[in-house]
C-alpha cells in the first residue's frame, strides 16, 4: 500500500520576489514572480518562457487575436537575487531576533 502525505515542503522564492533563471531557454533573464503553484513547484515569472495563444473570434472580440502570455518553469530553475549585491544566492532559513523563521543569503549571511 502506498501513502501520500499532503505537506507541502517550504519553497526558496514567493510571489514578489525578483529571481534570475540559472536553466532553459529564458537562462539569464531576471523578471518578478508572479504566481507560485506550491503543489506543482511551478513559477510563473513576468517576461519569462513567454507563450502564444490564437484566441478565435467571437462576438466580444469579431478579429480575434494571437496572446501572449507567460508560461510557468520549474522552481528549480531559479534563483533568488540577493538585494544587497543585485546577484543570485542560495538562501537558507534561520531564526531572527524575535525568534521566527526568516530567510537569509548563503553568501552575505544577511536577512533578506
Amino acid at each position: 500500500m502506498e501513502r501520500k502525505f499532503n505537506k507541502q515542503q517550504k519553497q526558496h522564492v514567493r510571489t514578489g520576489d525578483t529571481v534570475e533563471v540559472i536553466a532553459g531557454n529564458s537562462k539569464g533573464k531576471r523578471g518578478k514572480i508572479t504566481e507560485v503553484n506550491a503543489e506543482k513547484q511551478r513559477v510563473v515569472v513576468e517576461g519569462v518562457n513567454i507563450q502564444k495563444k490564437h484566441v478565435k473570434p467571437s462576438a466580444q472580440n469579431p478579429q480575434g487575436e494571437i496572446r501572449e502570455f507567460a508560461g510557468s518553469i520549474h522552481i528549480s530553475n531559479v534563483m533568488l537575487v540577493d538585494p544587497a549585491t543585485g546577484k543570485p544566492t542560495r538562501t537558507g532559513r534561520k531564526e531572527n531576533d524575535k525568534g521566527k523563521l526568516q530567510r537569509f543569503s548563503k553568501e552575505t549571511g544577511k536577512f533578506i
